[in-house]
């Protein structure tokens, strides 16, 4: 905490009327509002009435208490009397009474963010504005959204998610509005959509005691929000028979701020190609989402928000054209272009949360619950011909927990901030296989089918605990350090305290370095985790190669991570980050068999080692932001679910280490805007070198390189009209035909191809 802000806490004296009036006519005259009213020379000058309030009255300095500076970037979409309309907007000017009520959400808004700082982690934020100025803007799904983060690589969606943060597995954590968004069970896609985010942060690093779970990044969001009734509603469309309308809609009334969205999409491009034409088979997607916010002031110093989302999608699984049956079942010369298996996924959310904010306490508290499901329903006939499996698999959670966090300012140099995270998780996973029967004796098989049904059922608990102190040692220098507990009851019983330090230096303006160490405790994802009744499927054609499924444990890891950040010149920050990982009983997870679904599983032992470069440039209205990463994850040693390798592929990495599936060695991106008049250009470009194909991951896909490019115009479509805006983007501009999967490699069942040069167009209506 600054000097100046520490001093609030100590007795004050009371100043003479003429000190105060001087110091409240000097505040005035270098006000916004007295610049614009300035008068002209020769004018006569009205001075301001004076009031002179008694400095010992607390209720006048609850908001002087920390220098929480003004949010910038963060989503807000307000348009208070001292500046224009946000742009996308659409609403006028607030009343007085909705400007005001703007201003005490946004002290709720700081007061949160100082409940959950980010000391000591490396961060990059991406804003509403930059948002809007991709190729796309907010038809842009999440999972490509995240790409523009340094050291976030690309996979297909069959990955769930589609990317990977510094070439771990789904290993990232969402927040919104600092609250947990609880996970799903790997199904297809993501589940919430860009058009309701204000800002998105991705946290790396050595992240403070607070963030447990999920930590090899947290998805930072704060939702948008309207001060005044706005929104607007749009329709999207055009290559791979895209058709995606949408509608946004936000205001206030009285205390309440309010704010919903929901979009559908529909297209024969759901998931990857598994050839390299420019459409594919049997790949139709209908998805739909929903998110709303509602928050309330009970008092000036209580606030009750809640927030709900929902996702259905349905998807065909695309099909590989001139695949050979396996010659056990059915015809020879049965064609794989009639393969018809599909997978429905579903996602519910409600979170309630009380804020409250104080002199020198903070806290939010909340509760939530969630409902997921992921059903893939094979091909039974198909899949026989061409795997002599076919399994129908259904994965269900539902999730009720709670959140608290709080934040003590106990005096200038220390603030304590503690709380807990608990959730409790009922899990039903059930395989349907339709199998052949194989002779024990001779290895024959009859094309003699019957089903199976193996099922799991699990209620866990995962809890978290931690405690940490902020300490300012001098103006310059903080140091975070904490303690946290975690205690795990599923598959297995496990618990760790793992403690967190960081140094922030900032010797001086513009400049900060960090430098941390972190110890994780990293549950499975329970679902995943589920283990399989192997002695079921004995002498049948869906019998492992590896008789053993031990159960999956938590990853327990040493993290080191240290970084600056610089500002060069005006407009211009760049950025260097540097990480090491040691990791016991590594988590990883892939698709074994052709049910889209993930299976987890450890590895004894992995380290993960990487840095990455960025910068972010702004000039008037050209903006540009690029990165460049390199990262080297390994492991050995599988040592749970081990039935999902094949003999080879276990027995090798026994005692050999690999590069993990999921890693990319080196990731770029580049991206920029410019805005003229009422036109926004954008390009937006991506460079991979190549996830990791063949046997035990021992090569590598082809590098990548690919641009797209979009354009936006504002028009006024009729007189006294809300603003039009049109835009067209072109996506993999130059048609590069490249492969994310090559069907090879650890926990990969069938290509994936990036999609082909693709138009789109759209039309957005400000309301």
């Amino acid at each position: 905490m600054p000097e100046s802000i520490a001093a609030n806490r100590r007795p004050l004296t009371k100043p003479s009327p003429r000190a105060a009036a001087s110091l409240l006519c000097l505040a005035y005259l270098s006000s916004p509002a007295a610049a614009a009213t300035e008068p002209e020379a020769g004018a006569a000058t009205a001075l301001p009435a004076i009031v002179v309030t008694d400095p010992h009255d607390t209720s006048k300095h609850a908001a002087a208490r920390r220098s929480n500076p003004t949010r910038t970037g963060a989503g807000r979409v307000t348009a208070r009397a001292d500046q224009k309309p946000a742009a996308g907007v659409g609403a006028g000017a607030p009343t007085a009474a909705q400007a005001a009520l703007d201003g005490k959400m946004q002290g709720f808004d700081q007061s949160r963010d100082h409940l959950l700082p980010k000391t000591g982690a490396s961060s990059t934020t991406i804003d509403r504005a930059t948002i809007q100025a991709l190729p796309q803007g907010d038809n842009t799904p999440v999972d490509k959204l995240v790409l523009e983060f340094p050291g976030v690589n690309s996979d297909s969606a069959v990955s769930n998610p589609s990317f990977h943060v510094r070439g771990e597995y789904a290993n990232v954590q969402t927040r919104i509005n600092g609250l947990v968004l609880p996970e799903g069970v790997s199904g297809l896609g993501p589940v919430i959509d860009t058009s309701f985010i204000g800002s998105i942060s991705l946290l790396t690093g050595t992240l403070p005691a607070q963030y447990g779970g999920r930590t090899a990044g947290v998805l930072d969001i704060t939702s948008r929000s309207f001060s005044t009734p706005g929104g607007s509603v749009s329709v999207y469309g055009g290559s791979h028979g895209t058709i995606t309308p949408s509608f946004d809609y936000g205001g206030s009334v009285g205390d309440t701020q309010y704010f919903v969205t929901g979009r559908g999409n529909w297209n024969s491009l759901g998931l990857e190609n598994p050839t390299s034409s420019i459409d594919a088979l049997h790949d139709h997607t209908g998805q739909g989402k929903f998110f709303g916010y509602v928050s309330t002031l009970l008092s000036d110093t209580t606030r009750l928000s809640i927030i709900s989302g929902a996702s259905y999608s349905k998807f065909q699984i695309p099909n590989n054209p001139n695949q050979t049956p396996l010659g056990d079942f059915g015809p020879a010369n049965y064609s794989s272009t009639n393969l018809n298996e599909n997978e429905v996924d579903q996602y519910y959310f409600n979170m309630v949360a009380l804020q409250t904010k104080g002199d020198v306490i903070d806290t939010q508290v909340s509760v939530f619950s969630r409902y997921a499901k992921v059903h893939f329903i094979p091909d039974v006939f198909g899949d026989l011909v061409f795997n002599d499996v076919a399994s129908d698999v259904v994965r269900e959670s539902q999730m009720v927990g709670s959140q608290f966090d709080a934040s003590w300012q106990a005096n200038g140099s220390h603030t304590v901030r503690f709380g807990y995270l608990v959730t409790a998780e009922k899990t039903n996973v059930a395989n349907v296989s339709t199998v052949l029967p194989v002779d024990p004796v001779t290895g024959a098989i009859s094309p003699t089918p019957f089903t199976i049904t193996d099922t799991n059922a699990l209620l866990g608990w995962n809890i978290g605990t931690y405690l940490q102190d902020e300490w300012k040692l001098t103006r310059q220098l903080t140091f975070n350090f904490g303690l946290r507990f975690d205690q795990l009851y599923q598959y297995v019983d496990a618990n760790q305290f793992s403690p967190r330090a960081a140094l922030v230096y900032k010797p001086f303006d513009g400049t900060t370095l960090h430098a941390g160490y972190a110890r994780y405790f990293t549950p499975p994802m329970q679902a995943q985790a589920a283990q399989a009744n192997l002695p079921l499927f004995t002498n049948t054609t869906n019998q492992p190669e590896v008789g053993l499924s031990d159960p999956v444990k938590p990853e327990r890891s040493h993290y080191f991570d240290v970084g600056i950040d610089q500002k060069l010149l005006p407009g211009l920050e760049i950025g260097v980050d540097a990480y090491y990982k040691i990791a016991t009983d590594q988590i990883d997870d892939g698709q074994f068999g052709q049910a889209v679904v993930l299976t987890q599983f450890n590895w004894a032992h992995g380290t993960s080692e990487g840095i990455e470069g960025k910068f972010k440039y702004t000039n008037g209205d050209f903006t540009a932001h690029g990165s460049l990463a390199f990262n080297k994850t390994r492991a050995i040693g599988p040592e749970s679910n081990q039935y999902v390798l094949d003999a080879a592929t276990y027995t090798y990495l026994l005692s050999n280490y690999h590069y993990t599936d999921d890693m990319q060695m080196f990731t770029g991106v580049l991206g920029g805007s410019y805005r003229r008049d009422n036109m926004v250009f954008s390009l937006d470009m991506k460079y991979g070198s190549g996830l990791p194909n063949g046997f035990a991951n021992s090569g590598f896909n082809q590098p990548y390189f690919t641009a797209n490019v979009g354009v936006a115009r504002e028009i006024q479509a009729m007189p006294g009209a809300k603003p039009l805006t049109v835009r067209f983007d072109v996506v993999n501009l130059f048609d590069k035909i490249y492969e994310i999967r090559d069907g090879s490699g650890i926990g990969v069942f069938a290509p994936q191809y990036g999609a082909r040069r693709g138009f789109f167009a759209g039309l957005s209506q400000k309301l």
